[in-house]
């Protein structure tokens, strides 16, 4: 299995509370998310990470020792290759351009700033069985306004796209998608996954959600990053 980690991102929120760095490098119970991310992945037999930088690339590329002397916490097996932007292409502008480094079929496709455990040999097989276009990993949350909600059929397809406001209950993007190689096929050089293609695409009916009850935490803001810092020191994310 293949994937790409979307790690580019500034971190422009966590600027209170970390030093000016990518948002993937966030230490986090003693070191960066990142590595808990490829750790995951490695543990489950993914066998070739991509990585699609831009902000401070180089950080992330000294700490994997692409360009010198790894640290000691990133001895990984599988073969991981960056890629960095130029300029900006946006989530699916950098998606495309990742994938010109990849063989498989299918592509698993994850944020840098966001860990979801969840069972990627059943998203997989899961999205291969619905002959999806994209498989959406959902998660159902409580009480929530920072995120749009999604919503399905009883099969799974997804209908419909909310926007961010208050929902009492719902199920939302956690970040972890499985999209076939030529998915992107004719879309420009920068666009948005999100608005351009998934919320586009929904019309057709070749999106399928995959419901998840594993951990999830979102990084991005000061509040859920001092929060993870607990919570993967007492291991919580290590659910499957």
């Amino acid at each position: 299995m293949e994937a790409i980690i979307l790690a580019g991102g500034m971190g422009t929120r966590l600027r209170s509370v970390i030093s000016d760095i990518p948002k993937c490098m966030a230490p986090v119970a003693g070191k960066p998310f990142l590595h808990y991310l490829l750790a995951s992945l490695e543990s489950v037999g993914f066998e070739h990470i991509i990585l699609s930088l831009g902000y401070k690339h180089e950080i992330v590329e000294e700490y994997l020792g692409i360009a010198g002397q790894a640290r000691n916490d990133t001895n990984f097996k599988m073969k991981i290759t960056t890629v960095v932007e130029t300029q900006p292409l946006g989530t699916g502008g950098a998606v495309k351009f990742a994938m010109e480094k990849l063989s498989c079929k299918y592509i698993v496709i994850l944020n840098g700033d966001t860990f979801l455990n969840v069972d990627y040999r059943r998203m997989f097989d899961f999205h291969v069985k619905e002959k999806a276009e994209a498989t959406l990993a959902l998660k159902e949350m409580y009480d929530f306004d920072r995120y749009g909600a999604v919503e399905t059929d009883a099969d799974f397809r997804i209908v419909r796209f909310i926007e961010k406001q208050y929902c009492s209950k719902g199920q939302i993007n956690a970040g972890v998608y499985v999209l076939n190689k030529n998915a992107l096929t004719g879309f420009p050089e920068k666009f948005s996954l999100e608005t351009d293609f998934f919320e586009q695409t929904v019309a057709e009916g070749s999106l399928s959600g995959f419901p998840v009850e594993g951990y999830f935490i979102d990084i991005g803001i000061p509040e859920d990053y001092s929060r993870a810092q607990t919570d993967f020191a007492d291991g919580k994310y290590q659910t499957l």
